[in-house]
């Protein structure tokens, strides 16, 4: 096949001259070649520079200027990825937040004795055996029914123990009778502080059904703290088999627990109302839930022109063992919030008037790369089983309770059901609680990767609550006041009310200044661009042509000669192995030069002028000389072919 005449220049070229430039075989000539051409000053002046010590002094100020550029280079890079906090305030018409209420007391005790009777006739029995105490003449007339013997049975295998030494022997507080524990069985609850007396550590011990060797011993260093958990403890358990229509049943109504109501100036009652249920404080009632599409608002600041209702405790109904304190408990949220009770209600005092004044703000964070947040929660692998907008508290609860499911084949009562999961009770899952008190322990050390998966929301809105107290009714005003209320609630409550089973709530907007704070990115990325740009400049002199010629140089061209001299090496050896196993002498042809000596170079452009002026020619040719001078050029040769007539006298004389 015919070769076209550039090629067979190019061929040729590349047989008899080294070469030089962007295509040096060798690192050190493609540097040199780099410092002499670039426009980054510095790089120049090491080559070109006479002397150790200038050419010294330009290396170090030419690495300083590297370095200098690169640290400012990350401080801007770092600087591109940070926020910056805007805070906005204005002035308008807010929606009124949803405010759930609830008794502190879940279930009314008188319609709970039938489930309690057992547990709460061995806790006085707990309470006798320990502190010598007798109930005697209850204050409010209550009665016990019989036992269930299959729960007494439980009660015997989890009974409360009074630890009396360090010897890890303990005193069956139900039978009297004394356990030994193992050491290897013993464990100490680290958040538990103990007073030094070991007559003043009282617990309870928890093992393993499957396992009788795995057990672990729950200590308190009040008696008050043991009784509470362990009473708790197997509340659950008898709550979790009840069905949720009775329970709903066996907690307060709307007509019980409000007995008035006024918004904005106007009255109100249970109609604005919605029920809630939740596990742990029974029956709550949300004001202005927006569950029919409607949320009201406000137009105007002050306690007259908030939420004013009167909340009828009935103390005398309370729990004894459950609940240690009297009144309710609020929360102020979202519409489309989950009301968290247990864990950021404020609880309300009986015969008391409290007044709680809201600021409210609404928070946006931006999302990667500027922070860790989730926008809406799709990002995070965590099913959401509350049904509400997505929260941090959302996203942990519902953690635990997958990991409980998966863990004890049971949900834990105080967090809503997964499917096809039902919740915990000793009677199908005798093994649940020393299961749960497990897992909860590795979820407050961080262990289960809850806190580690789940993230906060983006945005939020937040109610800043200042909460005020004042004594109510006053000295003057509650014979008065008490007989009418119970005037309009005497059908219902057939008795005369008391000031210790009334409470007075009362939230107000303070102001209606709505504050909105929200992060904004520092720099943009043409501003980033510009700052690159300008520490290039100052320290180097250089352009994004020269950084994109270093990338060329360095990366591109240098990797493209090592592949080269790789190539070159692994050819010779293959020539070499091949000649051995033949026994053939290697030729003189076969041994490739390097360096300036070598001919083999693969690349098709040919080399520039002033390039080519400077290499050197092959050994096998003759040295070139200069020409001789073209003598035919010095004639002088007139520009016209014809002289004029006077110019031809002139010529002549």
């Amino acid at each position: 096949a015919a070769t076209a005449p550039g090629k067979k220049i190019t061929a040729r070229l590349k047989r008899t001259l080294p070469v030089r430039g962007p295509q040096a075989p060798t690192l050190s000539e493609l540097m040199r070649w780099y410092c002499l051409n670039t426009n980054t000053h510095g790089c120049r002046r090491i080559v070109v520079s006479r002397g150790r010590l200038r050419r010294l002094l330009w290396i170090v100020l030419t690495l300083s200027a590297v370095g200098l550029i690169l640290w400012q280079c990350a401080e801007l890079l770092m600087n591109y990825y940070s926020a910056s906090v805007s805070v906005t305030v204005q002035f308008q018409k807010l929606p009124f937040p949803a405010v759930t209420i609830c008794n502190i007391n879940p279930y009314k005790y008188s319609a709970m004795k039938e489930y309690l009777s057992e547990l709460d006739k061995e806790t006085k029995k707990a309470l006798e055996t320990f502190y010598g105490f007798s109930e005697g003449k209850s204050k409010v007339r209550r009665s016990v029914d019989e036992w269930n013997s299959t729960g007494s049975n439980f009660f015997q295998q989890i009974p409360l123990l009074k630890v009396e030494d360090f010897s890890r022997t303990a005193t069956d507080l139900h039978s009297g009778q004394k356990r030994k524990i193992e050491g290897s069985v013993f464990h100490k609850d680290s958040s538990i502080v103990n007073s030094g007396d070991s007559n003043d550590i009282i617990g309870f011990q928890l093992c393993d059904a499957n396992n009788s060797s795995e057990c672990a011993l729950y200590t308190f260093s009040s008696g008050v703290n043991a009784i509470q958990e362990w009473y708790k403890l197997h509340y659950m358990n008898i709550m979790a088999q009840i069905p949720l229509e009775t329970k709903e049943k066996l907690s307060y109504s709307a007509d019980d627990l409000l007995l008035t109501c006024f918004f904005d100036g106007l009255s109100c009652d249970k109609r604005h109302f919605t029920r809630f249920h939740h596990p742990l404080h029974g029956n709550c009632y949300t004001f202005n839930s927006g569950e029919n599409g409607t949320v009201l608002s406000t137009s105007t600041g002050g306690s007259e022109y908030g939420l004013q209702v009167v909340l009828y405790i009935d103390e005398a109904d309370y729990n004894p063992f459950l609940v240690t304190s009297t009144g309710a408990k609020i929360i102020v949220h979202d519409q489309n919030e989950y009301p968290f009770i247990e864990d950021i209600g404020t609880e309300i005092e009986t015969a008391a008037a409290t007044s709680i004044g809201m600021h409210f703000t609404q928070s946006r964070k931006l999302s990667k790369p500027y922070s860790d947040c989730t926008e809406t929660g799709a990002d995070i692998p965590v099913e959401n089983l509350y049904n509400k907008s997505y929260s941090l508290q959302i996203c942990l609860h519902s953690c635990f309770q997958k990991a409980m499911v998966d863990s004890c084949g049971c949900a834990q009562y105080a967090q809503p059901l997964p499917a096809g999961a039902e919740y915990c009770n000793y009677k199908k899952n005798p093994n649940w609680m020393y299961c749960y008190y497990r897992l909860h322990e590795k979820f407050v050390k961080e262990q289960l990767g809850c806190q580690q998966i789940c993230k906060d929301a983006c945005s939020f809105k937040e109610w800043a609550l200042t909460t005020s107290i004042a004594q109510w009714p006053s000295a003057v005003s509650e014979d008065w006041m008490l007989r009418v209320l119970s005037w309009d609630k005497g059908q219902k409550l057939n008795k005369k009310l008391n000031k210790t089973d009334l409470a007075n709530l009362m939230v107000f907007y303070k102001d209606l200044n709505e504050r909105f704070i929200s992060e904004n990115p520092a720099n943009t990325l043409v501003i980033l661009l510009s700052n690159f740009g300008g520490q290039l400049g100052l320290w180097m002199s250089c352009s994004v042509v020269c950084v994109i010629e270093i990338v060329e140089v360095f990366f591109i061209d240098s990797l493209s000669i090592v592949m080269r001299r790789q190539w070159q090496k692994a050819k010779k050896w293959w020539n070499d192995r091949k000649r051995a196993s033949s026994g053939k002498a290697p030729e003189a042809g076969d041994v490739e030069g390097q360096g300036h000596d070598n001919p083999v170079c693969i690349d098709e452009d040919l080399p520039t002028f002033t390039t080519a002026l400077r290499l050197p020619l092959p050994r096998d040719r003759p040295l070139p000389r200069t020409p001789p001078p073209n003598y035919s050029t010095l004639r002088l040769e007139t520009a016209f072919t014809e002289q004029l007539p006077d110019t031809l006298e002139l010529s002549q004389h």
